[in-house]
C-alpha cells in the first residue's frame, strides 16, 4: 500500500477495523469514542437484518452464537452487491463457500439458512405470472399444466421446515426432504411437502418446453421410474396436480392461442 494516498490508507484501515476490531487497529486520527459508534452501527445493522431473515437459525444459536456467526461473516466475506436486501443472499454464499463448520454448528446450518432465505427471496421477488395465457380451470391432464414462477421446488437432506427448538437432528434421515415454497395471490407465503415422485413431476412440468399435456408428463414419469401400473400413477398424478393447483403452485393450463 506504499503508493496509495494517505486518505485511502485511512479508509482501508477504517473498514478493516469495522470488520474485525479485535485484530485490525483503528486509524490513528479517530478517537475510540467516535470509532465505537461506527463499530456498533455497522455490526448492529447486520445483526438485526440477518436475525430478521433467519429467525429460526438465530433462535437456535442464541445471542452469543449468532453474534459469532455474524462477526465471521463481516470479517471474511467480500460482498458483491451494495443492496441491503441482497445481503442475506451474500450470507448464504458465505456459509456455502467460505465458512467452515465448527463443533458448535449444527449439520443442517446451511440448509436451514437457505430455506429461510428462500422465504425472504420469494416475498420480495418482483416476478409475476402472465395470467392472460392461462386457463385457471383448464383440465390439468388434457391440457398443458403451468407452474407459477413464484413457486420454488427445494430439496434438502434435512427436514428444514420442521427444525425448531425441540427438533434439531444431528444426522440427516435416509430420505431427502422436498418442498414447494410459493407466494399466494394475497402475497402470503405457503409451503407444501412433496414426496420424491411429486417433486419430480413438478420439475418435469417446469421443464416442459415441448408442451406435453399433463397426462403425457405423468406417463413420462412412469417410464422414467419403470412403473408398470400406469393407470394407478395417472390417478395419483391427477390428485397431486389438483392439490398443487388449489395451493397456487400450478396456475392452470396453457390457454390455446386464438
Amino acid at each position: 500500500m506504499a503508493d496509495i494516498p494517505a486518505f485511502q490508507k485511512a479508509q482501508y484501515a477504517f473498514a478493516a477495523h469495522i470488520r474485525d476490531p479485535d485484530h485490525a487497529p483503528a486509524p490513528d486520527a479517530i478517537e475510540d469514542r467516535r470509532m465505537a459508534i461506527y463499530r456498533e452501527l455497522f455490526f448492529n445493522n447486520l445483526f438485526k437484518l440477518l436475525g430478521s431473515t433467519f429467525p429460526v437459525l438465530k433462535a437456535l444459536y442464541g445471542d452469543s452464537g449468532w453474534r459469532r456467526l455474524v462477526r465471521a461473516f463481516m470479517i471474511s466475506h467480500q460482498a458483491q452487491t451494495p443492496y441491503f436486501l441482497e445481503i442475506p443472499k451474500e450470507f448464504i454464499a458465505f456459509l456455502q463457500d467460505e465458512y467452515e463448520l465448527t463443533q458448535d454448528d449444527p449439520a443442517f446450518l446451511i440448509e436451514l439458512a437457505h430455506y429461510e432465505w428462500a422465504e425472504l427471496a420469494l416475498s420480495v421477488s418482483d416476478e409475476s405470472n402472465d395470467l392472460s395465457r392461462i386457463d385457471g380451470d383448464g383440465d390439468l391432464q388434457a391440457g398443458v399444466p403451468i407452474k407459477s414462477v413464484l413457486a420454488w421446488t427445494l430439496a434438502y437432506r434435512f427436514p428444514v421446515h420442521r427444525i425448531d427448538a425441540t427438533y434439531q437432528p444431528d444426522e440427516a434421515p435416509e430420505q431427502a426432504t422436498f418442498l414447494s415454497v410459493y407466494r399466494k395471490d394475497n402475497d402470503e407465503l405457503g409451503f407444501m411437502e412433496l414426496n420424491p415422485l411429486t417433486a419430480r413431476l413438478l420439475e418435469m412440468i417446469a421443464d416442459n418446453q415441448e408442451g406435453h399435456n399433463g397426462r403425457d408428463i405423468i406417463l413420462g414419469l412412469a417410464q422414467e421410474i419403470a412403473y408398470t401400473d400406469q393407470n394407478a400413477l395417472l390417478e395419483h398424478g391427477a390428485v397431486a396436480l389438483g392439490e398443487m393447483r388449489e395451493a397456487g403452485i400450478l396456475l392452470g393450463t396453457a390457454r390455446n392461442p386464438d
